[in-house]
């Protein structure tokens, strides 16, 4: 999808400071930046702002024109589209490394791109290492911009001769998404999770490899369909606290969890062939505790034997591992078949509507009356329970209050069957219910 608003995309080889500078100027954590070369693998975008005009900004993975096969060689596919994606590209490059053959392959790569280049020297920190941007002259460019993107010295004399491209779209920055639903991509490693939103976004927009854990970082990704806007974000997989041994991977998973606390609904996707397992169990968990409403992918389900049966014991194994996903609705397929693409969005239209349901004081106090007149909470110390008052507080999840005079008397027992019987009457398929 194309923003209303100019997209600019920060190319270069692995580990020249594209994440430092990404980071920069957005003006917080986005990108994972460490010092292992070619540390961010996906294009990473997000919101940004200079003198109060909008602006989208994207950290693509390492360019190496020279690798054709491994992770260099997906990397290499990721930049491309960004240039073919961006309004205007920023190319950095290593000013301590100095010029090197990668950095004019690139050259030659986007020189012939009708779009505006801006050509920068990175870890130009103090006004003495200035002299190391004589060596890139060679490129033949008009104009060379010294950064350092670390202490954020000439970074602003960058922006200024990028303010002009920015003002052609007269909209200014608030950074919000109002009323677009926001869908976090959750599950442990390698069980398709990117390949998933590749193939609902119809582009190769993550990194995806049969190495678990390729998608390091949390990715935004905007997609329309059906002239609807939908939001969703990839998480680096979650992984059991003994197996973050790096502090890159440590940050993702604080990552993963961060982009659950922003999403409405979580699609936790789950590997058929392997089962739910014990990590399954702990992420859909997190995301109920968390208040979000969730969807079960059974992913690689086309590799499984067919047939209503196969679906009804997987979800029958799945209920006895997840007790209390009763309500979260199931949608078997292949992340990599677009046919999976419209049962995605109708159930997170279906699971969105119910996520954001309202229920008027009246109806349910009329419904809450009958309820505990049929089946009344037990008694307690002899005192039978009464309760004069219901209303629902909130939506996302829902969330309802009850007034009563005898609290002790609404047990946990009472108040899951009165919250089943809520969502049966209400259908509130796919979000949890708070009492």
């Amino acid at each position: 999808m194309k923003s209303k608003i100019p997209l600019i995309a920060i190319i270069g080889r692995p580990n020249v400071g594209k994440s430092t500078l990404f980071n920069r100027i957005v003006e917080r954590r986005k990108a994972i930046v460490d010092d292992l070369a070619g540390v961010t693998r996906d294009r990473l975008c997000a919101d940004a702002s200079f003198r109060g005009k909008a602006f989208q900004l994207m950290d693509t993975g390492g360019l190496e024109p020279t690798k054709n096969e491994g992770m260099l060689g997906l990397v290499k596919r990721q930049s491309e589209l960004a240039i073919a994606e961006a309004d205007a590209i920023i190319f950095l490059m290593d000013g301590r490394a100095g010029l090197t053959p990668t950095d004019r392959e690139i050259m030659n790569l986007v020189r012939g791109n009708p779009k505006p280049i801006f050509v920068a020297v990175n870890k130009i920190d103090i006004p003495a290492k200035e002299t190391l941007v004589a060596d890139f002259c060679a490129l033949g460019v008009d104009t060379l911009y010294p950064v350092s993107a670390e202490h954020g010295l000439g970074v602003d004399d960058l922006l200024e001769d990028i303010y002009p491209l920015i003002t052609k779209h007269d909209e200014d920055f608030d950074g919000a998404d109002d009323g677009i639903p926001q869908i976090a991509i959750v599950g442990r490693p390698n069980v398709g999770k990117s390949t998933l939103i590749n193939t609902i976004a119809r582009e190769d927009r993550m990194v995806v490899s049969d190495v678990p854990g390729t998608t390091r970082d949390s990715i935004d990704t905007l997609v329309t369909y059906y002239k609807k806007s939908y939001r969703f974000i990839d998480t680096a997989g979650i992984r059991r606290r003994g197996s973050i041994d790096r502090g890159v991977e440590r940050y993702s998973v604080l990552r993963a969890l961060k982009s659950l606390g922003r999403a409405d609904i979580a699609i936790l996707v789950l590997d058929s062939i392997e089962g739910p397992t014990e990590q399954d169990t702990k992420i859909a968990g997190l995301a109920l505790r968390m208040g979000r409403a969730m969807i079960l992918m059974i992913n690689k389900w086309d590799l499984q034997e067919p047939g209503a049966d196969a679906r009804k014991a997987y979800r029958q194994n799945l209920h006895r591992q997840m007790p209390f996903l009763q309500w979260a609705p199931f949608l078997f397929g292949s992340g990599m078949k677009p046919k999976t693409t419209p049962l995605v969005f109708k159930l997170i239209d279906e699971v969105m509507e119910k996520y954001s349901q309202r229920v008027s004081t009246g109806r349910l106090n009329r419904f809450f009356q009958e309820l505990i007149e049929k089946t009344p909470p037990p008694a307690t110390k002899g005192r039978r329970a009464t309760a004069s008052f219901m209303t629902q507080v909130s939506v996302k999840p829902p969330t309802f209050v009850l007034f009563t005079g005898n609290p002790k008397a609404f047990g946990a027992t009472y108040i899951r069957f009165l919250e089943n019987r809520i969502r049966e009457e209400w259908g509130f398929d796919g979000t949890p219910v708070r009492i």
